[in-house]
């Protein structure tokens, strides 16, 4: 009986296994998909802040031309608020870190609320310091390109200014006529000129994994999710950069500070809370929170289960031959007769 039982157990525990399986292995592609940052480290070299140039008005990592200009104090213009400027700024080495987050704060203001324009445009480019016609820099360029259009050239069901993301592969134009409509990976409307409050855009970007971006221009530290594109990859070690233009409109566009840092991701196999936050394991290579560990602890479980279901078998069978049970009732021969002769009495009728 107790070999059918253990059997019987060990063929319910083996349902359940191929049952619970899909599952795990699909918590565990969760995880792979879904790795968080896990700490930052900034990047010197894809950084600027005031006063932004040395003693020999220049900045030994970025480069700044065209109509662009420096006020140590203050900010980076690009443009001025005139018809016909055009600005850049430029990182002089490439970004080497696979994943990384780049957070801009800018400003652009101007005098008149009804009729301004360009914008200005953030880059993540295979090429560098090129001027061009779209927002102060190339077309056909290869990489990826955050516009910030704060001109409406065609009519549309969303507002202005607007955020949108264009993924250039060296060969496609921008499509200028209606606003990039046709390049569009991810956008949203966001009022960021001539605010009150501080304006950043911030850049997440994990490779084989999203590109995040969010918009900071309602209040301090509010910042509002634009949009998240999943499964894009960059250029390798694309050059950051930042450009500006006006035409018949015109805005001023300040870069006031560029921050990057390097983003060192979760480990594949961390195990998770409710919450979705990550409990910190102690070895990067301990396999304890996988499947395999938990398969090899519940097989464990179930033979430690059919031991002491056996043991405890032997153990009443034992007991019961020492003290001559024979399982029935209805015989003084039994365990109860020979019980009462051994207490010194005869028979059942003494009581």
């Amino acid at each position: 009986m107790a070999l059918r039982f253990m059997m019987m157990t060990l063929n319910i525990i083996l349902a359940l296994l191929f049952c619970m399986l899909p599952g795990a292995l699909a918590a565990r592609d969760g995880r792979l998909a879904n790795r968080t940052i896990e700490r930052t480290v900034q990047l010197r070299t894809h950084s600027i802040f005031p006063p932004y140039i040395d003693q020999d008005l220049q900045n030994r990592w970025w480069d700044f031309g065209a109509d662009s200009y420096v006020n140590t104090n203050k900010h980076i213009r690009l443009t001025r608020a005139r018809p016909s400027q055009m600005g850049w700024l430029w990182s002089r080495l490439p970004i080497t870190a696979q994943n990384f987050v780049i957070e801009v704060e800018f400003k652009i203001s101007g005098e008149s609320t009804h009729l301004f324009g360009d914008g200005m445009a953030l880059w993540l480019t295979t090429t560098r310091a090129e001027p061009g016609p779209v927002f102060g820099s190339i077309d056909k360029f290869e990489g990826l390109a955050i516009f910030l259009d704060t001109y409406a050239n065609a009519r549309h069901s969303y507002g202005f200014p607007r955020v949108l993301a264009m993924m250039g592969d060296g060969s496609t134009s921008y499509d200028q006529a209606n606003d990039g409509e046709a390049n569009s990976l991810g956008s949203c409307s966001a009022n960021f000129r001539r605010t009150n409050g501080v304006t950043k855009l911030k850049i997440t970007y994990v490779k084989d994994g999203y590109i995040d971006v969010k918009m900071h221009y309602r209040a301090w530290d509010d910042w509002t999710d634009c949009f998240r594109i999943e499964g894009v990859n960059l250029p390798t070690a694309p050059y950051i950069g930042l450009s500006a233009m006006t035409g018949e409109v015109f805005d001023s566009h300040d870069v006031i500070s560029v921050t990057s840092w390097s983003a060192v991701l979760s480990s594949e196999d961390a195990p998770r809370d409710k919450l979705g936050g990550r409990i910190f394991s102690s070895s990067r290579g301990s396999q304890s929170g996988s499947w395999f560990g938990f398969l090899f602890k519940l097989f464990l479980f179930a033979g430690v289960c059919a031991g002491a279901f056996y043991g405890y078998k032997s153990y009443t069978v034992k007991n019961n031959n020492r003290y001559g049970y024979s399982g029935t009732f209805g015989s003084t021969g039994g365990t109860f007769g020979q019980l009462g002769d051994r207490l010194g009495y005869t028979s059942g009728k003494r009581f």
